[in-house]
């Protein structure tokens, strides 16, 4: 009878640890994240609204994925390209980012930090830091920012009688809203 009792104790016990785990957790199952890139001859524009982020406002962590053949173009072509000729979405499905957020205090309504981690395209690592604006409005959070990524560092090939049509720096935009985890 003790037994039971012991096991039982040690079975809610465990129930509690999961669900303040589960509680200190908030998701955004359709954050945005666009791209912009300048060139002379044509811009490149392109937008992502099926990305998944989730915070851990106990361990300030944050982690990023998304399918990169989500992209959307306003040029069908340029849809194609980006995931046949570049990135090779078919090799590498989707990009990832894990990172801390640096002082960060989730009871505070408004506030901009860093963002600290490593961003994962075409399965190459590269760390990065993104200065970031952090509201927290009645409990439900949103994380913007932006930031350049260099098309060298994800070894991106481009050809050289296209190189003039692809800017060198790629200008990304973020934007996720956050509710509760729940599993």
């Amino acid at each position: 009878m003790k037994m039971n009792k012991i096991i039982i104790l040690l079975l809610l016990f465990n129930k509690l640890i999961s669900f303040n785990e589960a509680s200190n957790q908030i998701i955004a199952r359709q954050g945005q994240v666009s791209f912009f890139s300048y060139t002379s001859v044509e811009n490149i524009e392109a937008k992502n609204n099926q990305v998944l982020s989730i915070i851990d406002l106990s361990k300030k962590e944050i982690a990023i994925s998304m399918l990169m053949n989500a992209f959307e173009f306003k040029k069908s072509l340029m849809h194609e390209h980006f995931n046949e000729s570049y990135i090779e979405s078919d090799l590498h499905p989707k990009a990832t980012f894990k990172g801390h957020i640096i002082d960060f205090d989730p009871s505070l309504k408004v506030q901009t930090r860093i963002v600290k981690g490593i961003v994962v395209i075409r399965n190459i690592s590269k760390e990065i830091e993104v200065k970031t604006e952090i509201q927290n409005i009645n409990g439900k959070y949103s994380i913007a920012g932006n930031f350049d990524l260099s098309v060298k560092d994800f070894e991106i090939k481009i050809p050289p009688l296209l190189a003039p049509n692809i800017a060198k720096m790629i200008a990304v935009k973020f934007r996720f809203e956050y509710e509760p985890y729940e599993k």
